[in-house]
């Protein structure tokens, strides 16, 4: 009968290292972890390298009227075809002014909606309000643009101009943004189309967003002997603070670049920077949408493609801008709550 020692029971089998971890095979040729790592490094980087590449493009072929301009491409507010004269600054201004506008009205109903939904809506009419919702977000912009040029832009000339005329002109420095004859298709109705295509992405994500805040906090609050708004105003909306600034800057995004909507109400007759909302102007997409095609020689042709990669840059500054803003809060969230 064989004896088998101490030291052969407690050695480790033969297919274990010296520390006593199992040993795993490894091929010497590519494996799938490797063909998956680098299918991923692709994926990832080929998103930067459209971007670069659709901005270089746009710089091409841009180049001539940026050469021959300078500096006034972008302060001018001179555009004029047949002298072959292009300036910018006025379809800067209406694209910062309209989506600006809309950031303005649609943020607190978006979020006011967020939370009728999540917090005081019953249970069988949170369903039916949210797929309405998602339903608004998949309506293509050619259909608000009718919408709007039909319906909204007389309801605005005939009643909404002129209450705010008569209610916020006489304000000292608000007033100036509502003088002048009331047209309907201006940079406030163009504001206001477009914050009513923004609202579904607003109220979809700030729903998301309240819906993720921890039970916890509500009853917390509640507990305390809060109200139901106290709690949403001391414990929810500031846990969901950041994701809320997020939806609208996901709605921002939408705005700066919404071209078929705006182009109906906004009038495109005027290149006057005059500081008033009732105003007719221009988008830079409006723009590009309305001339286009009436870009009959090179200049033109490359003022038009400046003007595409402008709102290029001018989107990438704005969602900076934003994204530095989302941090700031975050961080002031966190420092926050390491002093409580």
């Amino acid at each position: 009968m064989t004896t088998r020692n101490a030291e052969d029971e407690i050695a480790p089998p033969a297919s274990w290292d010296v520390q006593g971890s199992p040993k795993f095979a490894r091929s010497s040729g590519v494996g799938a972890d490797d063909v998956f790592k680098w299918l991923v490094y692709t994926t990832a980087f080929a998103v930067p390298a459209v971007l670069v590449a659709l901005f270089v493009l746009l710089v091409i072929d841009a180049w001539p009227a940026l050469a021959r301009f300078g500096l006034g491409f972008v302060t001018s507010s001179n555009w004029d075809n047949v002298k072959q004269q292009f300036g910018t600054l006025p379809y800067i201004y209406g694209t910062v002014v309209t989506s600006l506008l809309a950031l303005l009205i649609a943020t607190p109903v978006g979020v006011g909606a967020a939370i009728f939904v999540t917090e005081y809506a019953p249970r069988p009419l949170r369903v039916p309000v949210s797929f309405t919702i998602e339903l608004l977000a998949a309506i293509p912009s050619i259909i608000f643009g009718l919408w709007g040029f039909f319906a909204l832009t007389p309801i605005m000339r005939s009643t909404v101009e002129p209450f705010m005329k008569s209610v916020v002109g006489p304000l000292p420095v608000i007033g100036g943004l509502f003088q002048g004859p009331s047209v309907g298709k201006d940079l406030f109705t163009g504001g206001v189309i477009l914050s009513i295509m923004i609202l579904p992405t607003i109220v979809s994500i700030s729903r998301e967003v309240l819906l993720a805040v921890p039970t916890m906090q509500r009853e917390g609050m509640l507990a305390l002997g809060a109200t139901r708004w106290e709690a949403i105003r001391e414990a929810v909306i500031p846990y969901a603070r950041v994701g809320i600034a997020g939806a609208a800057i996901l709605g921002l995004a939408r705005a700066l670049g919404e071209t078929m909507a705006v182009t109906m109400v906004i009038g495109n007759s005027s290149r006057k920077i005059t500081g008033t909302l009732l105003t007719p102007g221009y988008t830079m997409a409006s723009a590009i949408a309305n001339q286009f095609t009436e870009a009959d020689n090179p200049l033109y042709f490359s003022a038009i493609v400046g003007v595409a990669a402008l709102l290029l840059v001018v989107s990438a500054i704005v969602n900076i801008a934003a994204r530095l803003m989302i941090w700031q809060i975050s961080r002031g969230g966190a420092e926050g709550g390491n002093r409580g």
